[in-house]
């Protein structure tokens, strides 16, 4: 499977007010390995980024100006991603830019081009439920180095969420386990044993009342019949 981590940078937060996308980043993936084929461009805006965003990317209106318009890479990007699996980190915030300026120029829309688009923010917001997943959390959660990111740059970051997704998803590819089949160990058979029965311990009665009284004071603040009593039925 070919996939595609990308990320980009853009003049500000909203391409309905006529922010712009001025950088764009591609790492590429093939049967889950880095191949070192990657796409990076820099694009002339053709206005100022917001203060804001300037202090994100660092990427002055001097720097952009002799770089090239969007409408000069757009063939190369699409060419480029072309039926790839599209990694993204927040999708829906660089989609709507690339979407933007592929319809800006009478052509479908990016994601048309994408053979499937993961966001692994919601990947990661499902696999650490009320954790930051912002990508320098994830990269300190996985142990992958970020020290060299002082600016965000679409490249570097793209480099670094290939990392992390490859990190996050380790161990999806092999899931199942036959008991059937012996095992090897230095070429010797292994014995077949059993699975460990799941041990259950039950709530003590005590703990039960405690529990209880605790329900009865959400009940009480919800006006009604908390979520938690609505699970057990």
């Amino acid at each position: 499977m070919r996939q595609i981590v990308l990320d980009t940078e853009t003049t500000g937060l909203n391409p309905r007010t006529g922010d712009r996308v001025i950088e764009v980043g591609c790492v590429e993936i093939f049967n889950r390995k880095l191949t070192g084929n990657n796409y990076h461009c820099y694009i002339n805006p053709e206005r100022e980024s917001d203060e804001g965003a300037l202090a994100v990317h660092g990427l002055t209106t001097e720097f952009l100006s002799d770089k090239p318009k969007f409408h000069e890479i757009a063939h190369q990007l699409r060419d480029f991603i072309q039926g790839a699996q599209v990694i993204i980190h927040n999708a829906p915030f660089d989609l709507g830019f690339l979407n933007a300026e592929f319809t800006r120029m009478g052509l479908p829309p990016f994601v048309q081009y994408c053979d499937g688009v993961i966001d692994t923010l919601v990947q990661a917001k499902e696999l650490h439920p009320g954790k930051r997943n912002s990508l320098d959390a994830l990269c300190d959660r996985y142990d992958i180095s970020n020290a060299h990111r002082k600016l965000h740059g679409a490249l570097l970051d793209s480099e670094l969420l290939a990392d992390v997704y490859l990190a996050m998803t380790r161990g999806q590819n092999s899931l199942t386990m036959d008991v059937e089949e012996e095992t090897t160990h230095d070429g010797e058979a292994l014995e077949i044993v059993p699975l460990g029965e799941v041990i259950v311990v039950a709530a003590s009665s005590d703990e039960l009342a405690e529990h209880d009284t605790v329900l009865a004071g959400l009940d009480k603040s919800v006006k009604g019949s908390c979520v938690w009593r609505n699970y057990a039925a």
